[in-house]
C-alpha cells in the first residue's frame, strides 16, 4: 500500500470559547491509503489538551504510513489493526483512529459497501446532533439558539464554567426561553469543584438541563462518581474517560461517558467501550474534537449506538473540505448506500492513481498476493 499526507488548516466560523482555552482555528492532517487504485481516507487533528501539533501529528503518520507499507492489503492491515499489532505500541489514540478511518474507508470501497455494513449494521445510522453554544454573552446565546432550532436543531450543548457562575446560568436561561422546546446539555469542560457543583446542579435541573457533561476538573474518577450519586441530573465523563480501562472504572457508576474517536482510538475502540456500557447502567455519547466532515464520518457510522450524540465539529468551521455527512438541519447521517466513509472533497477527488496535490508520499505498496501469488506477511 502507498500512503500519502497533507496538512491543512481549519478555521472556525468564530471563535469557540470553553473554560480552558478560546480557539479560533486548528490543524488537521489528512491521511490517504492507496492500493490498486483506490484511495481510503482519515484525519487527526491538533490538540493542545493532547499534546499533539502538526508536527508530531506529521511525523506519527509517516511512521504509520511505513508499517502499512508491508501490509499486503488493507483488510489485512485492519485485522492487525484490531488485534493490536498495528500502529507502533505508544502510538497516540488520535493517529491510531486516523489511520482506522482510511482504512475502512479503502475496505468498503474495495467491498462496495458502506462502513456501517462492515461493522454489522444493515441501516444507515443517523441521530439528532447537539450543536455547541460556547461561553458568551447572553444574548448571543439566546440569538444563537433561535436560529438552531430554526434550522431544525433539538439538541443544543451550552458551555460553561465562565469566572462568574451567574453569568452561566443567565446564558442557559436565555437559551432555555429562546428554545423552549429544544433538549439542553451542558459542558464546563471540567471547570467546577465539587462544593460548586453541588450548589449549581439543583438549579440547572430547575432549568430543564437534560445532562451535564464533565462538571469536575478532571484526574479524579472517585470525585466524579461520587457526584453522579447525588446530582440531581445525570453526569457523563469526558476528560476523566479517555480510554477502555478509565470507562471500564466508571461504568455502572456515571450516567454516561462520552466517546470520542481520537480519543479513544478509533471505531474498533469505541466499539469495545460500547460493549463494556451495554447493561451497565451508563450511556454511551459519542463526541467529537472541531474537525472536518472527514474527521467525524468514522463516527457517524456508529451514531445508532449511542444515546446522546455530539458530531458537530465540522458546522462549527468557515469551510469544511469534505461533505457527506449532513448536519446543517440537526441531523447527522450516514449514506446509505455509497462504498466506504461516503465523504468527498468539496471541489472533487482526483482521479484513480493520481497523486493528489499537495499530498506528500510516505510509503509504497507492497505485493498483492492475490495477484502475485505471494502470501501476505
Amino acid at each position: 500500500m502507498k500512503v500519502s499526507q497533507r496538512t491543512v488548516r481549519l478555521e472556525l466560523t468564530e471563535p469557540l470559547r470553553i473554560s480552558r482555552s478560546t480557539m479560533a482555528a486548528r490543524d488537521a492532517v489528512w491521511l490517504a491509503i492507496e492500493h490498486r487504485g483506490t484511495r481510503g481516507y482519515g484525519e487527526a487533528v491538533t490538540s493542545t489538551y493532547y499534546g499533539l501539533d502538526a508536527a508530531a501529528l506529521g511525523r506519527l503518520l509517516h511512521e504509520a504510513g511505513r508499517e502499512l507499507a508491508r501490509c499486503a492489503t488493507p483488510e489485512s492491515a485492519l485485522d492487525a489493526l484490531r488485534a493490536g499489532e498495528l500502529p507502533a505500541p505508544g502510538t497516540p489514540p488520535a493517529v491510531t483512529a486516523a489511520v482506522e478511518s482510511a482504512l475502512l474507508d479503502l475496505a468498503g470501497k474495495r467491498a462496495g459497501v458502506p462502513v456501517h455494513r462492515l461493522l454489522g449494521a444493515a441501516e444507515a445510522p443517523h441521530a439528532a446532533t447537539a450543536r455547541t453554544i460556547g461561553i458568551t454573552s447572553y444574548r448571543a446565546a439566546a440569538e444563537q439558539a433561535r436560529l438552531l432550532t430554526r434550522r431544525g436543531f433539538s439538541v443544543l450543548k451550552i458551555k460553561a464554567g465562565a469566572p462568574d457562575p451567574e453569568d452561566d446560568l443567565d446564558r442557559v436561561l436565555a437559551v432555555r426561553n429562546a428554545a423552549p422546546h429544544a433538549r439542553l446539555l451542558l459542558d464546563p469542560n471540567g471547570a467546577w469543584s465539587p462544593a460548586l457543583a453541588d450548589a449549581l446542579l439543583p438549579r440547572y435541573a430547575a432549568l430543564g438541563v437534560e445532562a451535564v457533561e464533565q462538571p469536575l476538573a478532571p484526574g479524579d474518577p472517585e470525585a466524579l462518581a461520587a457526584l453522579a450519586a447525588r446530582s440531581p441530573l445525570p453526569v457523563i465523563a469526558d476528560e476523566d474517560a479517555v480510554g477502555f480501562e478509565d470507562a471500564r472504572r466508571l461504568a455502572g457508576r456515571v450516567h454516561g461517558i462520552n466517546v470520542k474517536l481520537a480519543k479513544c482510538g478509533g471505531v474498533t475502540a469505541a466499539l469495545r467501550i460500547a460493549d463494556l456500557l451495554a447493561g451497565s447502567g451508563t450511556a454511551l455519547m459519542l463526541g467529537c474534537l472541531t474537525a472536518s466532515t472527514l474527521g467525524l464520518a468514522p463516527a457517524v457510522h456508529l451514531a445508532d449506538r449511542a444515546r446522546w450524540t455530539d458530531l458537530d465539529g465540522h458546522l462549527l468551521l468557515a469551510h469544511d473540505p469534505w461533505t457527506g455527512i449532513g448536519g446543517t438541519d440537526g441531523t447527522v447521517r450516514a449514506g446509505q448506500d455509497e462504498p466506504g466513509l461516503g465523504v468527498r472533497p468539496v471541489h472533487g477527488a482526483p482521479p484513480p492513481g493520481e497523486e493528489p496535490a499537495g499530498w506528500e508520499t510516505a510509503g509504497q505498496e507492497a505485493p498483492d498476493p492475490a495477484r502475485d501469488g505471494e502470501a501476505a506477511q
